[in-house]
């Protein structure tokens, strides 16, 4: 599996269950989610303009993920927001890149992405002495597992486990959409 058909594993409507702990807190938190992931093919006119702020002359894949919350235990009010990811495979080594996220409309993250032998998507960005390493794999076809582990100034001070499954099954390919994604 490559990282467009990795992506295109991920498309579809996912209900999360998410596990948070705050060690230097020790406070534990659970919340549900409801994802919807969307594969995003070269013509993207959102792809393209974060492709363009980073200066990457033509964008790869792209997932475009939208959030609902229902109310976590700590904060009673609704959450919602979309990001954007764009995986920019290194020609060489094709089963590792570039990522760039962006959160709302916040500023872009950059990283880095690989994906092992194994199937499982490691994404790791830093930023002003945040490291942030997301693992993402798949149980089966519907059932995707998520770990996050944030680390300040070398200490781990947030870990996170999500199970999401996805609802009514993969959605059908896009034949045009396909077509757009490079490998």
């Amino acid at each position: 599996m490559n990282i467009s058909e990795f992506f295109q594993q991920s498309a579809g409507k996912w209900v999360s269950q998410r596990s948070s702990h705050r060690l230097a807190q020790n406070q534990s938190e659970g919340a549900k989610a409801d994802l919807m992931i969307e594969t995003l093919g070269t013509a993207d006119p959102d792809l393209q303009q974060l492709c363009q702020q980073q200066g990457i002359s033509a964008p790869t894949v792209g997932l475009k993920i939208t959030w609902s919350n229902g109310i976590v235990e700590h904060n009673p009010k609704p959450q919602s927001g979309s990001s954007l990811v764009v995986a920019i495979p290194d020609p060489a080594q094709p089963q590792q890149g570039q990522i760039i996220s962006r959160l709302n409309r916040d500023q872009p993250v950059l990283g880095r992405y690989e994906l092992g032998q194994d199937q499982v998507l490691i994404l790791t960005s830093e930023a002003e002495q945040v490291t942030v390493e997301e693992r993402i794999w798949f149980a089966s076809e519907n059932f995707r597992l998520r770990t996050n582990v944030i680390k300040r100034q070398g200490s781990t001070t947030l870990a996170t486990f999500c199970s999401e499954i996805r609802m009514g099954g993969k959605p059908p390919a896009d034949a045009d959409q396909t077509a757009e994604v490079a490998p």
